[in-house]
């Protein structure tokens, strides 16, 4: 559910590569299941291995929106370069307030910010931060819980 909270967040704001990742993210724990359910350990595998990719991409996320590493939440990773758009929580987030601003008070000539939020409760990249530590942490449980799965299929195969 937290994934399809996220991906419809990254719709809103155009970030594409988000949107492709959390995609496959809902197909494979979908197959996961499903192997879960049927007692298909490949798929219970699958599952696994891409909760390894899934915590990577997640631990970049909370990288890039904290500027760690070299990285800096106002780069076009996440729009993969086709946009000016950002998180939708930019402007949107929790008790924002938007002001227009005169043309004069422009940031940057490249991509012209017209609306300015001020009075957050939250800032935008704290957001993103939380939705992917969250997303850390059912992914850490689900890998558990995937190789107790995969461990009792097994024993089951073996008797």
């Amino acid at each position: 559910i937290t994934a399809l909270e996220r991906q419809a967040f990254d719709f809103l704001g155009y970030q594409w590569a988000p949107i492709l990742i959390n995609f496959l993210h809902i197909i494979v724990v979908i197959l996961g299941l499903f192997g879960a359910i049927q007692y298909h350990p490949r798929y219970v595998i699958l599952y696994i291995v891409w909760t390894v990719f899934w915590v990577t991409w997640n631990i970049f996320i909370c990288c890039l929106y904290l500027d760690l590493g070299g990285l800096s939440k106002e780069s076009d990773y996440m729009s993969l370069g086709l946009s000016s758009h950002g998180s939708w929580w930019k402007d949107n987030g929790p008790g924002c307030e938007n002001n227009d601003l005169p043309a004069a008070k422009w940031q940057s000539e490249d991509s012209p910010a017209l609306i300015s939020t001020i009075g957050c409760m939250l800032e935008y990249q704290y957001i993103e931060v939380l939705h992917s530590a969250l997303q850390l942490v059912i992914s850490l449980l689900g890998f558990v819980f995937g190789c107790y799965v995969v461990s009792v299929f097994n024993e089951e195969e073996d008797t």
